[in-house]
């Protein structure tokens, strides 16, 4: 098979030839459909994961079918198509994972980190960390819901959104685009917070009705005037300093969650968060329970992201301008 290998920090991805790998017990060898390529990867690929595994190859956002299934697996069916995320398993057995909260476990593996990815034409995943994909989601689009829309959709609601809540989403890319419509669909009322106008109207198109551009405006003077401030602020852009600036704009007893975030120092208002009992939490992309919640809900909402698709060899050059800051839209690895 064809295969997207990283091979350590700062150096290029190399696409060679590998053997297609058997199921062992407790895993499913899955053909890969599609693969989203997120900013995740280049984390790796940057250095920001201290616990990955090289070589590995790649990639969290899988979308594919069950083509064998190894010594005691059961389910799913070969020919099911089903989705992996960026939870490859956990230990099964601490608190976390008794309670169904597997993306807690302090032993957790993460795929295309530690463990092959799906930067490939043929994956493994494991049982119970396959997540059946509803009939009527196309499954090329469906790749980054396996992260980028299990990240959103659980961060919305881990940070307590509901109808009439006023939401503020920081960065309208593949998250930020997908909170938009999740919280929408949410019966949320959702204003979005960008550097500058250039997304205005492709964010009001998802369902936004307020857009502050911090180029002009306090994001949190904007955000206050608004009924009073937002009930929820989720950043989904890599900045700290985007989401610190918004904090002043929640409401009280607001909860600011961050999806996104960068290697900085994150400094928090003490006084402003005291005095209205606010809140601070991260999400960290969810448990099986959390994906299949999300697959559902995008399939009966008939939310999917905008993607453009591209073959395993120009995966380097995508990461490469993510890298540069001038890769545009999200882009999904498709395979024959």
């Amino acid at each position: 098979m064809r295969a997207a290998v990283a091979t350590g920090v700062h150096e290029p991805l190399s696409v060679t030839t590998r053997e297609v790998p058997e199921p062992g017990p407790g895993e499913l060898l899955v053909k890969v459909t599609s693969c989203g390529i997120c900013y995740s990867d280049l984390n790796l690929l940057n250095g920001e994961y201290a616990f990955a595994d090289f070589p590995v190859i790649p990639g969290h956002e899988i979308s594919g079918v069950v083509e064998a299934l190894g010594e005691g697996v059961t389910w799913p069916e070969v020919g099911t198509a089903v989705g992996g995320q960026f939870l490859h398993d956990s230990d099964g057995h601490c608190d976390y994972c008794a309670r169904g909260e597997q993306i807690l476990c302090p032993r957790k593996r993460i795929t295309g980190v530690v463990v092959d990815g799906g930067y490939a034409e043929y994956t493994l995943l494991k049982d119970g960390f396959a997540t059946p994909i509803p009939s009527g989601l196309d499954p090329v689009a469906a790749g980054p819901l396996m992260c980028a829309g299990l990240t959103a959709y659980n961060g919305l609601r881990q940070a307590g959104a509901k109808p009439n809540s006023r939401i503020a989403v920081i960065g309208a890319g593949g998250i930020g685009a997908l909170a938009i419509r999740y919280a929408v669909a949410m019966g949320a009322r959702v204003a979005v917070i960008a550097r500058s106008r250039r997304g205005e109207d492709h964010a009001k198109s998802l369902g936004a009705e307020l857009f502050v551009a911090t180029g002009d405006t306090d994001p949190g003077e904007a955000l206050r005037a608004w009924d009073g401030g937002a009930d929820v602020v989720l950043n989904a852009a890599p900045s700290n300093a985007a989401a610190a600036a918004a904090m002043s704009g929640l409401a009280p007893d607001g909860t600011l969650v961050l999806c996104g975030y960068n290697s900085e120092p994150f400094a928090l208002p003490a006084q402003l968060m005291i005095l209205n009992r606010l809140h601070a939490m991260a999400n960290p992309s969810g448990s099986p329970h959390d994906l299949r919640d999300t697959l559902d809900f995008s399939a009966r909402h008939n939310i999917l992201p905008e993607i453009r698709t591209v073959d395993l060899d120009e995966a380097p050059s995508v990461l490469d301008a993510m890298n540069a800051g001038t890769a545009h839209g999200r882009s999904v690895i498709t395979f024959d």
